[in-house]
């Protein structure tokens, strides 16, 4: 290999550096990985040393050839070049070449792995360049791969866990803020990783509900990345707008609004503008296509914490087989990318129309449209539900029957500006399963936490003074008692 591509010099002077004063480990650690050194030998003395830090013993010079006898990697020629080197104190521009080189050979071995692919495999370039892609997102990110983690090193990472968490104190949330209290209880937050589906039948407002989410994220000051495939980007600005201001979306929609309406929509704009929400409302895209974008994204904002997909269905497969194959491939595919990328993925999804012809139609997981693979691919799948829905639907089809016999009809329907509406966890890896209460603001689409009763009971009684109550139950069931 050429001499560029290596510095045995800096590298035995890193390593120099570190056994003579062995503190410099915690920071160096964290900017180089192993295989960073191109001398086998130095990869096995920089992981040597990485053990010894986590069973917290010493990293000196017998340590060290004690546990490279043990592992059969002690070469003493070896390490008399490295204790003979000069230790430095300022090891930052010595790190930065070693990396550099290191890079510029991961760059070298990517080019024999694109002729790889595309000469001797003969893959369709589609495939190729999502490989090369991901290829080269591993090397940028600095991404470490090995075939297996050994036990210290899933202890350590463990116990870091803990700690953080510990630290935390009764925070119930351990991944990305849901926007809503109680269904943060039920999830503790959508997991790094993690491949969320939500779904629902049309007009239950899946697309609303993710909304709050985002919003509640972007209010954070977090990164939000939405792939709109239903609607363009200004109709989901629209959306947002109503649900920061409190302004009914249809009067956004025909800018009919007040002077103070005037106001909440400008402010609301300002800090809008300063939001980290990165829409892309293309309509047609597919999983290779996807990747690449939500890659690059993820690259230029490291502070994405989470992507979007409205809806999964819309989205377009890759080759000519059939549809519930390209689904498996694309619910597949958006869980390897939540994992590669470490944040969770939310795509939403359509339930099927049989759901209609039962009695109790709250969704369950065999209701997903080509369910076998999204249900087996899903961290967490949510089902939107609200039952006035089902109502105004039947009370549509009742006026219609009466209107074909000539027969005079009653509505009994009575159309709510917030209605109840649930969130069923129909399936949940790390958690339970369960449903939890929301109200739906109809002219604002917009989802809020549910008043809790029995929280509101306890509080009513605690204003009551019991001494002074008259509780008289008679032929009429009735309870008398002081104004609360």
């Amino acid at each position: 290999m050429q001499d560029n591509l290596y510095n045995l010099a800096f590298e035995r002077s890193i390593l120099s550096s570190i056994i003579f004063e062995p503190e410099q480990f915690d920071e160096l650690s964290t900017a180089l990985k192993s295989d960073d050194f191109y001398l086998p030998a130095h990869q096995d003395i920089f992981n040597a040393m990485n053990f010894l830090m986590q069973k917290d013993e010493p990293i000196d010079e017998e340590f060290l050839k004690k546990e490279l006898i043990k592992i059969k990697k002690f070469d003493e020629s070896v390490m008399l070049d490295i204790l003979s080197a000069n230790p430095i104190s300022n090891t930052t521009a010595y790190v930065n070449e070693v990396k550099d080189k290191s890079l510029k050979r991961h760059l070298l071995t990517l080019t024999t792995e694109i002729k790889r692919v595309t000469v001797e495999e003969e893959l369709p370039s589609a495939e190729v360049i999502d490989i090369v892609e991901k290829k080269l997102y591993d090397i940028t990110q600095d991404n470490q791969t090995s075939d297996f983690k050994d036990s210290p090193t899933m202890t350590a990472d463990t116990m870091a866990y803990i700690n953080e968490m510990r630290e935390r104190g009764d925070n119930i949330l351990v991944g990305v803020d849901t926007g809503f209290t109680e269904l943060n209880k039920m999830t503790t937050g959508f997991g790094k990783g993690d491949l969320v589906i939500i779904a629902a039948r049309p007009a239950m407002g899946k697309t609303s509900f993710i909304l709050n989410t985002v919003n509640s994220l972007i209010t954070n000051g977090k990164g939000v990345a939405f792939f709109s495939l239903e609607m363009p980007a200004e109709q989901l600005m629209l959306r947002m707008l109503s649900i920061q201001t409190s302004i009914p979306l249809q009067k956004l929609r025909v800018g009919d609004l007040t002077d103070d309406q005037n106001i909440s929509l400008n402010n609301a704009i300002a800090k809008m503008n300063d939001a980290k929400l990165f829409v892309d409302d293309q309509g047609s895209i597919n999983i290779n296509q996807l990747r690449s974008k939500l890659r690059k994204l993820k690259n230029q904002h490291p502070d994405i914490e989470i992507a979007v997909i409205d809806y999964l269905q819309i989205m377009s497969g890759v080759g000519t087989q059939d549809r519930h194959l390209q689904v498996s491939e694309i619910s597949r595919g958006l869980k390897m990318l939540a994992r590669e990328l470490n944040m969770p993925i939310v795509a939403l999804s359509q339930l099927n129309r049989g759901l209609e012809s039962r009695n109790d139609k709250r969704p369950m997981l065999s209701d997903i449209r080509e369910s076998g693979s999204i249900e087996q691919d899903a961290d967490i799948i949510l089902f939107v539900y609200r039952d006035d829905v089902y109502l105004y639907k039947e009370e549509k089809e009742r006026e219609k029957a009466a209107k074909a016999e000539g027969k005079e009809f009653v509505s009994e329907y009575v159309e709510k500006e917030e209605e109840d509406a649930e969130i069923i966890i129909g399936k949940q890896r790390n958690g339970p399963t369960g449903h939890v209460k929301l109200v739906f603001q109809k002219k604002l689409t917009r989802f809020v936490d549910a008043p809790s009763f029995s929280k509101g009971i306890e509080t009513v009684y605690e204003n009551v003074d019991t001494t002074s109550a008259n509780i008289d139950i008679g032929q009429n069931d009735t309870i008398s008692m002081p104004p609360l």
